[in-house]
């Protein structure tokens, strides 16, 4: 009978001495409390244990909540006050932002240098991590030390974003569960996107952890034959895709929204009685969102073969709804802000 080898002693006393500052950590206050600050916080040090114990706990500690990025402030050029908060791991922070002349692509639409000062961490091992966002641009920036740091934007896209900078400011949004948090929250996301039995089972899994949200398999035939004469105009189809890449983006879009469909069409029947499915999401040739509208056989044809794997759900209107349903509006208002075609590639 063969024994399981013992740790050696060395490692075995490493981890106890580790084990035991943890244990002290957690049950001391906050470095603010007494005014001195704490070697390093309990989530600090995780990464350093074995696998065998720091994976169960940092499971506990983080999720897929955890990416989700927080607001904390807007830095304006020429504010009379620097932009204040409180961080994950700095009690005290401070930006302010200062245009800068410059010249990109033969125009003079300058630049920026954020300048964000950062004091009292909860730790010496902590950091925090941030987004700096305007409607043209994202970017990010980690800090672990108490100091002034210097974010430069070394030219603004455009006109247009400079404008908007000087009236609104760049938005500052912090990751609340740092650098190790963001990345153990990735986890339990990456999964959603492999179009893998094994991605789909993973969005089943997470809609069902994090909405509560079931998918019961339906008894073959697994499609069902739809008779486009029982169709109607204003007919709805709502469409949840559950693998691959657009299966984790209407995932996270359904977590995030609170909504059970990741999209939505509506059928319409022309003059001659053809059938239309006229869907948002579309672009044309000027990067401009419409809204297409596809024939039905094409449609239909195209979800059959999406390796995202569709589930489509086909809601026919209620007849006192259906007699009220204006369908030459509905046209005129698709022609208007869509374009037809044959197939959307």
């Amino acid at each position: 009978m063969a024994l399981a080898a013992s740790p050696p002693r060395g490692r075995l006393a490493r981890l106890l001495l580790v084990l035991v500052l943890l244990t002290m950590s957690a049950a001391l206050p906050r470095g603010a409390a007494l005014g001195l600050k704490v070697p390093f916080s309990p989530r600090d040090v995780l990464p350093v244990l074995p696998r065998q114990v720091a994976w169960p706990l940092m499971n506990t500690l983080h999720s897929a909540v955890d990416l989700l990025p927080s607001y904390v402030a807007a830095v304006t050029p020429g504010a009379p006050s620097s932009a204040a908060w409180s961080g994950a791991c700095f009690a005290q922070n401070e930006a302010a932002i200062e245009l800068t002349p410059g010249d990109r692509n033969g125009t003079n639409v300058g630049g920026a240098v954020l300048r964000l000062k950062t004091a009292s961490a909860h730790s010496w091992t902590c950091m925090d991590l941030y987004v700096f966002a305007t409607p043209y641009r994202i970017t990010w920036d980690y800090y672990f030390s108490a100091r002034e740091h210097t974010l430069e934007i070394k030219s603004w896209e455009e006109e247009a974003e400079l404008e908007y900078v000087k009236q609104h400011g760049i938005s500052v949004f912090l990751m609340p569960s740092g650098m190790l948090g963001t990345l153990l929250s990735l986890i339990d996301v990456l999964p959603l996107f492999s179009n893998t039995a094994w991605g789909q089972n993973s969005n089943l899994a997470f809609l069902e952890k994090h909405m509560g949200a079931s998918f019961e398999k339906r008894s073959q035939p697994w499609v069902a034959n739809i008779r486009k004469e029982d169709i109607q105009s204003g007919d709805f189809l709502a469409l949840s895709k559950i693998r691959g890449r657009w299966g984790g983006f209407e995932t996270l879009e359904k977590w995030v929204t609170g909504a059970f469909a990741g999209h939505t069409s509506v059928c319409l029947k022309d003059e001659k009685g053809d059938l239309w499915v006229a869907e948002s999401g579309s672009e044309n040739e000027k990067g401009e969102e419409v809204i297409a509208i596809v024939p039905w056989d094409e449609w239909w044809a195209a979800a059959l073969k999406d390796e995202s794997n569709p589930q489509i759900a086909l809601l026919p209107l209620h007849p006192d709804v259906r007699a009220k349903f204006n369908e030459s509006a509905a046209w005129d208002f698709c022609t208007e802000h869509g374009w037809k075609a044959l197939w959307l590639s």
